[in-house]
C-alpha cells in the first residue's frame, strides 16, 4: 500500500516494481519473466486505508471489551460496525488494486519498458489479472510449436545445433523479451507437440536423449512420433530439424545399401548403420532388433490409478510411439474374498463390468 501507481509524474509502484524485478533480497533476480505486479490506484488508496483503519479500530474495541466494561448492547453495536468496515474493505480492494504493471522488452538489444494495464472486471484480483494478461498475450497458457521454432531461431536460443530442455525452460523463465508462459508445462507440451508433428522436419524440431561427441551423432533421435517429456529439468536435447533429418536420412541410406530392414525408430538407426569398412555397402553383421514385447506386473490395489499412470507414461507411451506398432493392454483382476461378497457388491461389480465391456467377468462360489 505504500507504493501506489499514478500516471502523473513518477510512480512509486513502478519504482518498487523495478527494484523487485532486479533484485531478490540481496541477490540478483534470475527468473524475471515469471513476474508481473499488481499496484494500487493512488487516488483510491486513501479510501481503502480509511476502511482498513475503521476495521482495525472496531476489532481492537472488541478485544478490549472486558476492560472497557461494554454492555451487551454496546458489544453488539461494535460487532455490527466491525462487519460493516470489513465489507467496505472487501469492496474497496478490487477498486483500489486496478493497475497491472508488466515488464516488456522487444528484443535483447533494447531497454526494458513497463506497460500499465487497467483492470475493470468484477472478478477476484488474480482472475482479473490473469484474464487481462491472456487477452494481451502477455501470459500464455498455450502456444503453437511452429511459433516456438520461430522464436528459437529469431532469438538464437540454440546452443549450436541443439539446446537442452532444461536450458530452454531456464531461458523462457529468465528473459523478458521471450513469451511469458503460465508454467514450464506449457513449454513441455510445445516440445512434445512439435516432435510429434508429421511436418516436424519442415516446421519444428526433433528430440534426442544425448549427443555423442566422438561420433558427432545424436543418441535416441526421434522425429514425427510420440515422445514422453514430463520434466522441465530434463537433459534431453531439442535438435534442429534440418540436422536431425540429415542424420536420420544418412542412417537410412546405409541400411538400404545393405538391404537391411529400416528401423521404425530413429533411435536405432546408428546402431544398425555403424560399420568398420570403408564401403558402406559391405555386409556387416548387425543386431537383429526385437519384434515383440510382453510384460505383466502386480499392482497395489489401493494405488491402481497412480501405478497405471506411471506404467502408461514410462512403458506404454514408448511402445505406442513406434511407427507401425500394435499395442494391446489387458487388465486382469483376481480377487479372493474369504468371507464372501455381499449381494450389493456382486450386483454393482457385475453391472459395472458389463457396462465397461469386460470380455470376461464373474463371481464364483467355490
Amino acid at each position: 500500500m505504500s507504493h501506489p501507481y499514478s500516471k502523473e509524474g513518477a510512480s512509486a509502484a513502478e519504482t518498487a516494481a523495478k527494484a523487485m524485478l532486479e533484485m531478490r533480497g540481496n541477490t540478483t533476480r534470475l527468473y524475471r519473466n515469471a513476474l508481473v505486479f499488481l499496484a494500487a490506484h493512488k487516488t483510491r488508496l486513501q479510501d481503502l486505508d480509511e476502511a482498513a483503519r475503521k476495521y482495525l479500530a472496531w476489532e481492537s474495541i472488541l478485544v478490549e471489551k472486558t476492560k472497557l466494561d461494554l454492555t451487551p448492547y454496546q458489544v453488539a453495536q461494535a460487532e455490527n460496525q466491525k462487519a460493516a468496515a470489513d465489507g467496505a474493505v472487501t469492496a474497496r480492494l478490487p477498486e483500489t488494486y486496478q493497475w497491472l504493471l508488466v515488464p516488456t522488452q522487444a528484443s535483447a538489444q533494447v531497454p526494458m519498458t513497463w506497460e500499465a494495464l487497467r483492470l475493470s472486471d468484477a472478478e477476484p484480483l488474480a482472475a482479473r489479472a490473469s484474464k487481462k494478461l491472456r487477452g494481451d498475450e502477455a501470459y500464455l497458457t498455450s502456444f503453437g510449436p511452429t511459433r516456438l521454432r520461430m522464436e528459437m531461431d529469431k532469438i538464437r536460443l540454440w546452443r549450436g545445433d541443439h539446446v537442452s530442455v532444461r536450458q530452454l525452460a531456464e531461458d523462457f523463465a529468465r528473459y523478458v523479451y521471450l513469451p511469458r508462459f503460465k508454467h514450464s508445462g506449457v513449454l513441455l507440451d510445445l516440445i512434445r507437440d512439435g516432435v510429434q508433428l508429421l511436418t516436424w522436419a519442415q516446421d519444428c524440431f526433433a528430440l534426442a536423449d544425448s549427443f555423442d561427441e566422438p561420433t558427432s551423432r545424436y543418441r535416441g533421435l526421434r522425429g514425427g512420433q510420440m515422445v514422453s517429456l514430463t520434466d522441465a529439468h530434463s537433459p534431453m536435447l531439442v535438435v534442429k530439424s534440418e540436422v536431425a533429418s540429415k542424420q536420420i536420412d544418412a542412417e537410412r541410406a546405409v541400411l538400404a545399401l545393405r538391404h537391411e530392414p529400416t528401423p521404425s525408430n530413429g533411435e536405432d538407426f546408428a546402431a544398425a548403420a555403424i560399420h568398420t569398412g570403408s564401403d558402406a555397402s559391405s555386409a556387416v553383421p548387425v543386431n537383429i532388433q526385437p519384434k515383440r514385447f510382453h510384460g505383466s506386473v502386480t499392482l497395489d490395489a489401493t494405488r491402481v490409478g497412480r501405478d497405471t499412470g506411471k506404467i502408461a507414461e514410462e512403458v506404454i507411451a514408448h511402445l505406442v510411439g513406434l511407427m507401425g506398432a500394435a499395442v494391446t493392454v489387458t487388465l486382469e483382476i483376481h480377487a479372493a474374498i474369504p468371507s464372501g461378497a455381499p449381494d450389493n457388491v456382486v450386483r454393482t461389480v457385475t453391472e459395472n463390468s458389463r457396462s465397461l465391456k469386460f470380455s470376461d467377468h464373474g463371481f464364483e462360489r467355490e
